[in-house]
């Protein structure tokens, strides 16, 4: 027998579905807020993703692409729910894939962790209304969803995910993380049922599984599918490690091509290294531990994404058994890490670190931040990690309150031409 080659960051990666990524870095979803007037991808979304299409990452996961324009995690999001403007979604996936990786769409319904001033009714598991402390207020306390609301979410995440296909990507991933509507469903905390959907995990996790079988059922065998799923809520009685475990066993027998693992939720930011229950997250590859947990578990490729910005700590993730690195932050400032790591330097890539008491108005900050990287390599023009976090904080809020007014003329505009 010929000796079985080592694997390291630049191997490829056979998936279940037979296809093949060019190697094990990947580049995560970060939600971009890039929209153009229609709710499309814009120009600006385009020029993004041909930076991160030349820096050489194997698998490229888009932002949040919303199943329903009625439920957005943000004023600027892109909205994918019928065939209006399906060219431009092929035009965004042929700049994606230009430099040889496969694009994922993430697809994705934010139930309750919607801005109230976004002037839409909010849907969860139950009406349990988000606890952000003195920001509580900016959201409203969901509606329950009733059986044919759970059905119509699930007919939605199926047809964005065969209208992705007939654009043009190689996949989707089901957005089951960081506190959004399939992660409600799942933690006993957002998840008061008492009906099919409701109490045991076997019910809580009955969404997921039916769309997940549903959408593999309508794209062809070829088209990857895969799942976001938290390792755990962050806090005292929501999702736990052990539930992480027992829906990965599920979704072992479901043709599920990755599942990523991360944490947290709006509550408790855990995908920015910050815990509610008291747990201490390293500050570089956070949830790999948890990873490793499950390595005897799942029997599809588990990819770990989290605070990874050295090339010694993403071989590290590879070298533990797990299959693919993703990064986000750091592909933020430098969308050619990869290509640089494959050519023999050094690089790494951080925020210059700040401290603020406040950590709900500290994560805000941080993703600010990450969002005006992602606005400068849009625009063509170097990052900056040293961004103030205050002004980052403040120009956000600014372009949030004017994308959130042309949101709802939006949606007035979309409602009259319906009638």
């Amino acid at each position: 027998m010929l000796p079985v080659p080592p694997i390291h960051l630049f191997s490829p990666l056979t998936l279940p579905n037979g296809t093949s990524l060019p190697n094990r870095i990947v580049k995560a979803a970060m939600e971009e807020n890039m929209c153009d007037d229609d709710h499309a991808p814009s120009d600006a979304l385009l020029r993004l993703y041909q930076a991160w299409a030349e820096g050489g990452a194997g698998l490229i996961l888009t932002g949040n692409v919303m199943v329903d324009r009625r439920a957005m995690t943000g004023p600027g999001g892109v909205v994918l729910e019928d065939k209006r403007h399906l060219d431009r979604f092929k035009q965004w996936a042929q700049v994606a894939r230009s430099g040889g990786a496969q694009v994922w769409m993430q697809i994705s319904h934010p139930g309750r962790q919607m801005m109230a001033a976004m002037g839409q009714e909010t849907w969860s598991a139950s009406a349990v209304a988000l606890d952000m402390g003195k920001l509580s207020n900016k959201f409203s306390v969901p509606k329950a969803m009733s059986a044919a609301d759970i059905e119509e979410i699930q007919h939605r995440f199926v047809h964005t995910a065969q209208l992705a296909e007939q654009a043009g990507f190689n996949g989707v991933q089901i957005h089951a993380a960081h506190g959004y509507l399939i992660s409600q469903f799942l933690s006993p905390i957002s998840n008061l049922r008492q009906d099919a959907w409701g109490g045991s995990l076997d019910n809580r996790v009955r969404l997921l599984l039916d769309i997940v079988k549903a959408v593999r059922a309508a794209v062809s065998s070829q088209f990857a599918v895969s799942v976001k799923l938290n390792s755990a809520d962050f806090q005292r009685g929501g999702f736990s490690p052990d539930d992480a475990q027992q829906v990965v066993q599920m979704l072992n027998a479901l043709s599920v091509d990755v599942v990523e693992l991360s944490g947290g939720s709006y509550e408790a930011p855990a995908m920015q290294g910050q815990a509610r229950d008291g747990r201490t997250l390293a500050r570089e590859a956070y949830f790999l531990e948890f990873a490793q947990g499950m390595l005897a578990i799942a029997r599809m490729p588990l990819m770990v994404t989290g605070g990874i910005r050295r090339k010694a700590v993403a071989d590290k993730v590879v070298d533990s058994g797990v299959s693919l690195v993703g990064m986000a932050t750091a592909l933020a400032i430098h969308p050619a890490l990869p290509q640089a790591w494959r050519s023999g330097k050094e690089a790494a890539a951080e925020l210059t670190a700040f401290t603020w008491k406040n950590k709900v108005m500290a994560s805000l900050a941080t993703m600010a931040r990450v969002k005006y990287q992602l606005k400068r390599l849009s625009q063509g023009q170097a990052t900056n990690p040293q961004i103030s976090p205050l002004w980052a904080l403040v120009a956000q809020q600014v372009m949030t309150l004017r994308q959130t007014r042309n949101y709802r003329q939006w949606m007035a505009k979309r409602s009259t031409q319906s009638k």
